[in-house]
């Protein structure tokens, strides 16, 4: 298969949309989380979306689809909490490596598939590593601001487990995203290197945070120019961000790592910010007019959508992409 890193020099690739969105478009029950192999489990399962990968692998392959058909190169892995830290909420931990290996294997069979219909347009699965929700920078407790709930080692280890199973699975690239704390990314891509130098391998790795707020900081604190600079020492395949803002609220901070990364540049914004009912109202047309300014200005190399978007707007985006050469990238001085 082509390199996808020769395939970013001639064009834009555009990841797919948003894994959450899709699957509630199902009508999905505590039966459909359990499944068989999980019918006797001790405590509630709804919600848990990456165990629909080994419960209802028959959806999670449709959206997989849906978003190739819709245009998109990259499709993410269901694995956004596949991690021990995130799965001790459900007593899990134990089915990490099966979450991993399985989401990635239904990924990766859905690509080959899209790949050997259209050999000119190779579909390629990125492993979704989430953030965890612990953070290793902020304390939980607003009484105790020395207190951590995680450390640096443990998120390393649950990153290496969870590697693993996506490695296994077939991944082409690993993608540590939706970043609100650079430690933590950190310890993922600790883990990272320590499994590649360990396996003999070597994987692109994407890197994407998250802006939070009108502050243009990530959680812990970081500017974009920040969070650059803590990263720009890892051989990174793309720096960027995705999630909490909209594109049009994005465009100023991807204009920032534009300007100074020597990296290809990514970005996965929501269909929008969410209205009071948490629910995200821009369509895809109103999300591809505001994209097409990132593409005007020459600062994507990946694109795709976050919360809310659907295959119409990874349809609708693809298209777009598809009229505009990729961002040039910055040699190292």
């Amino acid at each position: 298969m082509i390199m996808i890193k020769e395939i970013l020099k001639e064009r834009i690739l555009v990841l797919d949309g948003a894994m959450g969105t899709m699957i509630q478009r199902h009508t999905l029950e505590e039966a459909d989380f359990r499944g068989e192999q999980f019918k006797n489990h001790g405590h509630p399962l709804k919600g848990n979306n990456d165990l629909l990968s080994i419960t209802r692998p028959d959806i999670i392959k449709g959206i997989h689809s849906a978003y190739f058909k819709a245009g998109a190169d990259i499709a993410e892995t269901n694995t956004f909490s596949s991690t021990t830290i995130a799965q001790a909420d459900y007593h899990l931990e134990d089915a990490v490596y099966e979450l991993n290996y399985q989401s990635a294997k239904i990924a990766k069979e859905v690509a080959n598939d899209f790949t050997a219909r259209e050999p000119n347009k190779p579909r390629f699965v990125a492993g979704s590593m989430g953030p965890t929700n612990r953070t290793a920078s902020l304390s939980p407790d607003v009484n105790n601001p020395g207190f951590r709930a995680v450390t640096f080692e443990e998120l390393s280890t649950a990153y290496k487990a969870q590697a693993k199973g996506l490695l296994a699975g077939g991944v082409d690239i690993f993608l540590v995203e939706t970043v609100f704390d650079t430690l933590n990314a950190k310890a993922a891509l600790f883990a990272l290197a320590e499994l590649m130098e360990e396996e003999g391998v070597d994987i692109p790795i994407m890197v994407s945070g998250t802006i939070t707020d009108a502050s243009g900081r990530t959680l812990s604190g970081q500017t974009t120019h920040a969070f650059l600079i803590s990263l720009e020492h890892m051989p990174l395949l793309s720096i960027g961000l995705n999630c909490a803002l909209g594109a049009k609220e994005l465009r100023q901070y991807l204009k920032v790592l534009s300007k100074e990364s020597s990296f290809l540049v990514s970005a996965h914004p929501n269909a929008g910010l969410p209205n009071e009912f948490g629910e995200y109202d821009e369509t895809p047309e109103i999300m591809a007019a505001q994209i097409k300014e990132f593409l005007d200005e020459g600062l994507i190399n990946i694109i795709g959508g976050c919360c809310g978007t659907t295959p119409e707007h990874i349809k609708a985006i693809a298209e777009l992409a598809a009229k505009y050469e990729p961002r040039k990238v910055l040699e190292r001085v």
